[in-house]
Parts: structure tokens; sequence; C-alpha cells
């Protein structure tokens, strides 16, 4: 049972259906927020409720830019506060990368207090050793890394082997998970039609040559793609991209508590 789930009123009543789900601090069933400009107010009383079910916010895309510095290291310092990781978006480090400014960049999110950095090129082209260097150097200055591998554009599709390449390179790198893209829509980008539906192919493809499943953190904003997953791989699947007011919703799934995984459990539970 999760952390607030033993201190729920509900503890001594009720079990979850679904058994296993990892409490933090946990390397597995990693849930990763996307954050597009929530203000203080909004952050604090999302991790008021939910900290215990967040393990990572990211501020999405090149939001970090918008912010006020002395807003960003408040809302920075407030969300480590409640034990939650902090990163930039991808984005914003592809724009450093493109200006030769990785350094710089580096610095001074470290000076802001960020925990993590992700390296991406979901949209720009980076070289295998220009990628590397991005996770050498942003491991020097003391960050965990994600990386992310896919690209935005459907029109620039990676091949899986591709990604299957660039999975286990990041991981050699020193990338802590490898998150696979599925943007803030969900629709039209890797294991994702255009509808936001998984390809079964897609995804059967892309896990088949991949030795830990559970070092991929996958983009699912969608709840058919959060319920199709944890299907598929239990409830310490990885999950990114998560909407700030999907979170309980999301957990709830991870535990049994909704209609679809409540099913699922009790038809385990019979041996179906």
């Amino acid at each position: 049972m999760s952390q607030v789930g033993r201190l729920s009123v509900w503890a001594d009543i009720l079990d979850f259906p679904m058994v296993g789900r990892r409490a933090k601090p946990r390397d597995q069933g990693l849930t990763m927020v996307i954050d597009k400009g929530m203000g203080l107010t909004e952050t604090r009383e999302l991790l008021d409720l939910a900290a215990n079910y967040i393990d990572f916010i990211k501020l999405g895309f090149g939001t970090s830019a918008l912010y006020s510095t002395r807003l960003l290291q408040e809302k920075i310092g407030l969300v480590k506060s409640y034990g939650v990781d902090i990163f930039p978006g991808g984005t914003f480090l592809e724009v450093a990368v493109l200006q030769g400014k990785l350094e710089a960049y580096l610095e001074t999110s470290k000076k802001l207090g960020y925990t993590f950095i992700e390296v991406s090129d979901g949209t720009i082209t980076m070289t295998r050793d220009v990628r590397d260097n991005c996770i050498a150097r942003a491991k020097a200055w003391g960050f965990g890394v994600i990386t992310e591998v896919g690209k935005k554009d459907p029109r620039d599709r990676v091949s899986t082997m591709d990604l299957h390449r660039q999975v286990q390179m990041d991981l050699e790198a020193g990338a802590y998970k490898v998150i696979v893209e599925g943007r803030e829509s969900g629709k039209g980008v890797v294991i994702y039609d255009a509808d936001g539906r998984i390809m079964a192919d897609e995804l059967a493809d892309l896990v088949a040559n991949i030795a830990d499943v559970s070092r991929i953190l996958w983009e699912a904003p969608l709840k058919n793609q959060q319920q199709e997953l944890i299907m598929c791989f239990g409830a310490n699947v990885n999950l990114g991209n998560i909407h700030a007011g999907d979170v309980l919703a999301l957990e709830a799934l991870r535990v049994g508590l909704r209609g679809d995984t409540l099913r699922a459990a009790l038809l385990a539970q019979a041996g179906v």
C-alpha cells in the first residue's frame, strides 16, 4: 500500500484490489507530472493533495524561461520541499544546444535548484557524441539525467531499431530512465496513433529488445494509454506527462480503485 494509503482512514478497512504498488521512495512505478504553468498556490495545493503519488514534476517545454527568477526559484524550492524531483523540459535543453550554451544552461539550472536534467532531441538533430556529452556534463554538474527518445513530428519518425539502440546507449552513458516520447497530446507519435490509441505491434516491437522495461518511462497523458500500459506492465510501470488534475485518478488506476483495473484485479484473483 502506498504511503498516503497507510495514513488514510480507510487503511484499516479496505485493501487495494491491485496489490504490490510501491511506495516512495521508489525506483519503479514513477509518476511524472507535466507542468505547463501552474502558479505557486496551485502547485502547493497539488503537492498537499498528491505529493506521495508524484515522483517528478517537469516544467514543460521552455516554460522555465518565462518565469521571473524569484518565482522560479521559489517554485523549485517548494516542489523539492515535498520530496519531489523537478526538471526543465527537454526542448529547453535543445535550444541551449542549438545556441552552443549547454554549459551555461547547466550552471544556471544548478543555481536555480533543479535536481534532474532531461536530454532529448525530439525536434533538433543531435549526434551521438553531442548527446553523450550532454549526459556526461549534466552528471558532472550533479544532476540526475533522464533522456528521451522519439521525435515529436511524425514526419521525422525514427525506426524501432534506432530507438532500441538509442535507449541502450543512453543507459550505458548514465541515464537514470529513458522517456518514450508521447508529447503533451499523446497522439501520432511513436507507439500512439493519430487518435491516441496504443499501436500494439509498435509497443511489442519496441520492448522486444529492451532488457529492462523498468528503465523506460512512458509518456501517457491519456487515460486509455495509462490503463493499457498498467494492464501490460503492472501497477509499477513508469508513466509521464500526467496532467496535474489526473494524478489521483492515475493512482486509483494503479491500485484497482477504478472500474477498469478493479475488474482486472477480480479476474486475476479468480485465476481467469
